[in-house]
């Protein structure tokens, strides 16, 4: 039985407009949709589920905040289900992509990933959080990337709750591209010099084919709202590779126990971390339009 929503605090029911709008061609890099059960069955061991979380809402959301582009990941609540993306995709338009989970690899025919890639699907995402429930095996995995290349895929890594350190020798040996969100869910308190997530992700943004997504800022920061100690972690990951850095909202903020934050907040925070205007176009319009294959 899912976790119900219930349990969790839902995504702020009034988003506001930042204090300024983000550049035409803003691409919000990660949110997720959801729907009533009776539509969109919840897979048996779910994390939690949120009927309310519709892709009408997220809209209302987006519009608030002046986009106009994102990519619908997948939510573990539905694993290899991906109707919900689907629906998602043909309701918010041309604008909207998809990224799938990696659950959908252990049965999908070729047909049914064809039909994923025609509808604007252009990743997976992983996950080796146990409690989550929507862990591949090695094999499982192995032929996971294999599909990713004859698609054209990218991969994306959902970190563990302690950081991406521990699930490193699953993938980064890999050469397909490669985002890692969240962050890496580094640790706040280490500071960018001390902190072993923020080591290794520096490390393969050195490399090409890894990109990093800045977003979380609001769980992974120890000091609260506005999330100060948030600014230099993602500075360090911004100098390293200023054209593999993209941002996300990751609405609707799933298994939040303290209030989920006003997404106009997690943009602002953004921009306190940009130090130009060529870097906020390049990390919200140009990086994300390369990674996800929007047309120039």
């Amino acid at each position: 039985m899912a976790t119900t929503a219930a349990n969790y605090l839902p995504f702020h029911p009034h988003p506001r407009q930042p204090s300024r709008l983000p550049p035409p061609g803003t691409i919000d890099s990660q949110f997720h949709v959801l729907g009533p059960a009776d539509v969109y069955p919840v897979r048996p061991g779910a994390a939690y589920e949120m009927p309310s979380a519709t892709w009408q809402a997220l809209r209302r959301m987006h519009d608030q905040l002046g986009i106009q582009r994102g990519i619908i990941v997948q939510t573990t609540t539905y694993g290899a289900d991906h109707r919900v993306v689907l629906d998602g995709l043909a309701a918010l338009g041309p604008g909207y992509k998809a990224c799938a989970n990696a659950l959908l690899f252990e049965h999908a025919t070729d047909a049914e990933l064809e039909t994923l890639h025609q509808a604007g699907v252009r990743g997976a995402r992983f996950s080796f959080r146990q409690a989550l429930g929507a862990v591949l095996t090695r094999e499982a995995f192995d032929r996971a990337v294999g599909k990713l290349r004859e698609l054209g895929w990218y991969m994306k890594i959902q970190p563990e709750q302690s950081g991406i350190v521990e699930s490193a020798h699953w993938f980064e040996h890999l050469d397909v591209p490669i985002l890692i969100d969240h962050m890496g869910r580094a640790d706040a308190a280490l500071g960018p010099e001390h902190c072993p997530n923020i080591a290794k992700l520096r490390q393969w943004l050195e490399r090409g084919n890894f990109w990093v997504m800045l977003s979380l800022g609001e769980k992974i920061s120890k000091a609260g709202a506005p999330w100060d100690d948030v600014v230099p972690l993602a500075r360090a990951l911004i100098d390293v590779a200023p054209q593999r850095c993209v941002w996300a909202s990751d609405w609707p903020h799933p298994v939040s126990r303290q209030p989920p934050p006003n997404d106009a907040d997690l943009l602002e925070l953004l921009y306190r971390v940009v130090r130009s205007e060529d870097e906020l176009q390049r990390i919200l319009v140009k990086n994300p339009a390369a990674l996800f294959g929007y047309e120039t």
